[in-house]
């Protein structure tokens, strides 16, 4: 069930997310099993709307080549998914290439979709693995305005350094991320006293594109998958010095996913696109008010992966 939509760069903030799990009794990890059977695999989600769309396409699609599944979406932050893939609560979940990287080893070199999974692979702990990536990709993206872009002639960070001034947006979290302001700094030499941050609380949402539209700020951090871009005709300002890692779908999977199904999840993978990821996310989002369970349905339809 979808309630308020989270992203999942809120969600890396996670002491307080653990321990509302722990003590809700409508945890879905607080389970004495009852409601799950004996499913061949158990795909849950992170409790945002985008991963819990993949991972319907992802349960969807293996109950079309014969596998028996349960639903846990919803479930909370990465390290409670960690947790239940490591306790066998859970099979597999949907993550992102760069951030699950992070997560598991930290500070890395990494820069390229390439060698970010050439390095996840080898971090992932025992007992768990990622499977086929995704050339979808939802990450950060530094986004202006077209009558910003074309008034400061700025289309790449690169051209931020030469701003007089720079008013930028985002969550709470972005000032310290790597690829925040302090990262505009030393990866771009944008200078730290032109630099004037604005809390945003809502992290790439509606609140965040109007305080861009209205001139509020200059800059604000948008997740690639965000409608607005399109909507909004915004600029995503190139990053040619890789300030920010790859963002590629890519499933979390347990020791019991055998390759039956991993060749069904590599098929999702393929055919999965950040175009489709927007669409998905405009159809919850928007007018529509899709379910994840439609969106996920359809999706395989289109793309000859249901029967």
């Amino acid at each position: 069930m979808i309630t308020t939509p989270m992203t999942r760069r809120t969600l890396l903030g996670t002491a307080l997310l653990t321990g509302l799990a722990a003590c809700s009794s409508n945890d879905p990890l607080n389970s004495d099993g009852s409601g799950y059977g004996s499913a061949d695999l158990i795909v849950g989600s992170a409790n945002f709307t985008e991963s819990e769309i993949i991972a319907e396409v992802y349960a969807q699609s293996l109950e079309e080549v014969g596998i028996t599944v349960k639903r846990r979406m919803q479930i909370g932050a990465r390290d409670v998914y960690v947790k239940a893939l490591q306790d066998g609560s859970v099979d597999l979940v949907p993550e992102y290439s760069g951030n699950l990287l992070q997560f598991f080893q930290g500070a890395s070199s990494a820069s390229d979709e390439k060698s970010v999974m050439a390095a996840l692979r080898k971090a992932v702990p025992a007992g768990m693995s990622v499977g086929e990536p995704s050339p979808a990709q939802d990450a950060d993206s530094w986004c202006v305005t077209t009558e910003f872009s074309h008034t400061h002639k700025v289309t790449s960070l690169t051209n931020l350094a030469t701003l007089d001034s720079l008013k930028v947006g985002g969550n709470p979290e972005l000032k310290e991320r790597p690829y925040g302001p302090k990262g505009l700094t030393k990866a771009y030499g944008v200078p730290s006293s032109i630099v004037k941050f604005n809390t945003l609380s809502d992290s790439s949402g509606p609140l965040t594109v109007k305080a861009l539209t209205s001139g509020t700020v200059d800059l604000v951090d948008l997740y690639t998958t965000t409608p607005a871009i399109k909507e909004q005709h915004l600029v995503v300002l190139s990053d040619p010095r890789h300030l920010i890692v790859p963002q590629n779908v890519v499933p979390l999977l347990s020791k019991k996913v055998d390759d039956k199904a991993r060749a069904q999840l590599a098929r999702v993978s393929k055919a999965l696109t950040t175009d489709d990821l927007i669409g998905m996310n405009q159809r919850f989002q928007g007018d529509e008010k899709a379910s994840a369970a439609t969106i996920a349905k359809d999706w395989l339809a289109q793309k000859g992966l249901a029967s």
